[in-house]
């Protein structure tokens, strides 16, 4: 199964940058896994949220392939413990999903097309994080999840 995590906007400090690569490249021993940005809006005091909501939806939209379990991380998605976002994952695996694609939407969120076409939400924490920090928690969480799969001991419980 192919894990693809869609971002609005760059990824901009350095420090992160080098962390996120850091877990992306320990994934790609577990399961293919690539991060795509979409890039950020230009001119977006001359939008409505509603409209950038729409532009970076349909920005989205165009990523997915038929047959991709979309899941959005969302603040009022279904919240999971480490092992339980595993075994999650697992039984993605298992139904025989392809390609899950993971996607952080922009400042405003999702349009309402984009929520129409997720199988399901969740989110990482009743908190708020930047957009820049959910990107890292999230590969962490990812990689988090395959060592659990293996048995390996990175996860303490």
């Amino acid at each position: 199964m192919k894990i693809q995590f869609v971002v609005v906007g760059k990824t901009t400090g350095k420090a992160l940058c080098s962390l996120i690569d850091e877990y992306v490249a320990r994934l790609g021993h577990y399961t293919p896994f690539e991060i795509e940005e979409i890039p950020a809006l230009k001119n977006t005091s001359a939008l409505t949220e509603a409209v950038q909501k729409e532009r970076e939806g349909e920005l989205i939209l165009k990523r997915l392939r038929e047959g991709d379990h979309l899941i959005l991380l969302d603040e009022g998605g279904k919240e999971y413990r480490s092992v339980e976002f595993a075994d999650r994952l697992q039984r993605l695996q298992v139904a025989g999903v392809r390609r899950v694609v993971f996607v952080v939407g922009g400042p405003y969120g999702f349009s309402a097309a984009v929520y129409a076409a997720a199988r399901e939400k969740i989110s990482l924490s009743r908190m708020t994080f930047s957009h820049q920090m959910v990107r890292l928690i999230f590969v962490e969480q990812c990689y988090r999840a395959m060592t659990i799969l293996r048995g390996e001991p990175y996860h303490h419980e």
